[in-house]
């Protein structure tokens, strides 16, 4: 399904049995700040914006220091993470391995966004995570909303066009934001990794499987709106998926596709940080994706569609709205099973402009963001992209 998935996070979850506990233990009470960026040796500090529906979302800005200990702010960039993640997954492996301090050692005014709903932004000016109300929303919601408001602060802040970096459902957040002329207008360049507007080629067979299942109902009927793998009842309900009813030995593969060069040997540690929350409704908006195959906003139904929409069915999202001069660059990975290469084409097809490429035959969906190669195999070439762009608009 996507992306950043199910995948990922429910992947994390089960691909070590008996890490339950990991899971139950709950996440660092420390700010991404605190715990992952200040201990590798780079300035950060935390800002916090309001959308327009009233979500309260976390930012932070990272900068590396010159020997003077001055900071050095650069072009600015943002990183939308994908889903069941958040910001920290910029920064899981070593400085010279995560994109977020690779970015910054380059100069880059690195900032990191959050969505509603992860535990960084896990606030609202009148609702609380207890009530239905808070999980009412889906990723048009995060890219109409949230995405667009972190663009915003940013173009205010640094009086800068930024560069924009998304990862899977960072991707399609991305897309639709960028198909508003107010946003695009405020975006120097977009970088891209396993992009998403499509979904109907999905080949992870377990994501499959739920999909025909219509498991998103499902879990609509057990009167869940929130999806919280750290919860009891979902970390057994996943954790139940291997006791005779599948094979869990390469978990992660069924839900992503193969992955080269993701090290197994740290899920430990990345469980302290992954999964975040999600919305059910954000669950089923993907689903709706992969069973239609179109881009299109969230599907109510006949008569809700007709009072919300004024249609019978959602509008699609129109790729053709991007600005053709909006420079774009895309990675994408042959062993994808969520950003499948026929998907990717079709996108490909659907924009006004020819965005750069890079295709990496052996890579999946996790490689692009935690990969021990990514440094020369994805983001050496993503930041030469930036740096042209750079020198082109100077």
């Amino acid at each position: 399904m996507k992306w950043s998935l199910i995948a990922v996070v429910a992947a994390f979850t089960i691909v070590s049995a008996g890490t339950q506990s990991h899971l139950l233990r709950g996440s660092p009470v420390n700010s991404l700040c605190a715990d992952l960026i200040h201990p590798a040796g780079y300035s950060c500090t935390e800002d916090t914006i309001q959308t327009k529906d009233g979500y309260i979302l976390a930012l932070q800005r990272v900068a590396s220091r010159a020997q003077n200990l001055t900071l050095q702010y650069g072009p600015p960039v943002l990183l939308q993470h994908g889903l069941f993640m958040a910001g920290d997954v910029w920064f899981l492996d070593s400085p010279k391995e995560s994109l977020g301090f690779i970015l910054a050692d380059h100069g880059f005014d690195v900032w990191v966004g959050n969505v509603r709903g992860t535990r960084y932004s896990y606030g609202h000016i009148t609702l609380s995570e207890t009530d239905k109300e808070f999980w009412d929303w889906s990723w048009q919601d995060l890219a109409m909303y949230d995405l667009a408001e972190m663009v915003q602060y940013l173009y205010s802040v640094t009086n800068s066009k930024i560069f924009l970096v998304g990862h899977s459902q960072g991707t399609i957040m991305s897309f639709a934001a960028l198909t508003q002329p107010h946003v695009a207008e405020m975006v120097e360049a977009a970088a891209l990794l396993c992009p998403i507007s499509f979904l109907d080629h999905v080949t992870a067979p377990l994501v499959e499987r739920m999909v025909f299942m219509h498991l998103d109902q499902m879990v609509v009927a057990l009167g869940l709106h929130q999806i919280n793998f750290r919860s009891d009842m979902l970390v057994k309900l996943v954790d139940s998926l291997c006791e005779g009813h599948m094979d869990c030995s390469d978990f992660l593969t069924s839900i992503t596709g193969k992955n080269c060069c993701f090290n197994a040997s740290r899920i430990e540690y990345y469980l302290d940080y992954e999964p975040h929350p999600s919305s059910v409704k954000n669950l089923r908006h993907l689903f709706q994706m992969i069973r239609k195959g179109t881009f299109a906003q969230y599907d109510y139904g006949l008569l809700k569609n007709l009072l919300i929409y004024g249609l019978s069915k959602p509008p699609e999202f129109k790729l053709s709205l991007i600005p053709a001069s909006l420079p774009m660059w895309m990675g994408y990975g042959g062993n994808d099973g969520l950003a499948d290469v026929t998907d990717v084409e079709r996108t490909l097809a659907k924009l006004p402009s020819r965005p750069e490429l890079l295709y990496l035959e052996n890579y999946g969906h996790i490689d692009f963001v935690l990969s021990t190669s990514a440094r020369e195999d994805v983001y050496k070439h993503m930041i030469q992209f930036f740096e042209a762009k750079r020198k082109y608009s100077s």
